[in-house]
């Protein structure tokens, strides 16, 4: 089964991911973000995969890991990351998503290859980014906010398509003022500075992130 037929969510055994990514072997890495580090691995019918796993994990992080598998689990849109699953085996537990191959926007952008994006590329790549943030916000039953739009989580597969990714900073849109987010997540020269004031996380600030993600790639002023 490949990547395009494995539709189900998966619960994956401990020693299935351990092989998938050579016992989670440093070479396999493909990045660090605040919420983990995560692998690339193959499972046995040739599926590539990226798995998220934490070292340590306290409060704060098994609530955003919970967040992060209910949020994606519901999701269905050809611009935002698939998760495939997850592992409940070990303590920390693992997510696992489809592989994207060409790495994220912003190492794209700012690595060696920046130079060859043509203007109309980088166009279809924003636009594709806000396909994703609209879906999200006015057709996702409940809607979502996702928190921390910026290029390092968006990611490019081999054709160089957008996939916006890293949701566990994202929050199911608040009903009422009870529901509010009372600790500020996200990062500084991208974050809402309403949000910051009010602690009060909409849709609007996942706009004004992805305005300041333009921005600072037209100026290349931030850093990522």
């Amino acid at each position: 089964m490949n990547s395009n037929e494995r539709k189900s969510f998966t619960i994956f055994s401990e020693a299935e991911l351990q092989h998938a990514t050579n016992k989670f072997d440093k070479n396999q890495i493909l990045g660090h973000g605040g919420h983990g580090t995560v692998y690339k691995g193959l499972l046995k019918d040739n599926t590539e995969i990226a798995v998220k796993k934490c070292m340590t994990m306290d409060e704060q992080h098994k609530k955003e890991f919970g967040k992060e598998m209910l949020i994606l689990s519901q999701i269905n849109h050809i611009n935002i990351v698939k998760l495939l699953g997850c592992c409940l085996e070990v303590q920390v537990p693992m997510l696992v998503y489809e592989f994207i191959p060409n790495g994220t926007l912003c190492n794209l952008i700012h690595g060696n290859h920046g130079q060859n994006i043509s203007p109309v590329t980088r166009l279809r790549i924003a636009h594709e980014s806000a396909e994703a943030l609209a879906y999200l916000h006015s057709y996702a039953s409940p809607p979502i906010i996702h928190g921390d739009v910026k290029s390092s989580n968006i990611l490019l597969d081999v054709n160089f398509m957008a996939k916006v990714s890293d949701f566990g900073a994202s929050i199911l849109a608040p009903i009422n003022k009870s529901q509010l987010v009372t600790l500020v997540q996200g990062t500084w020269g991208y974050l809402d500075p309403e949000y910051m004031q009010t602690c009060e996380l909409t849709d609007k600030s996942d706009v004004y992130s992805f305005g300041s993600y333009r921005t600072a790639h037209k100026e290349e002023r931030f850093q990522p």
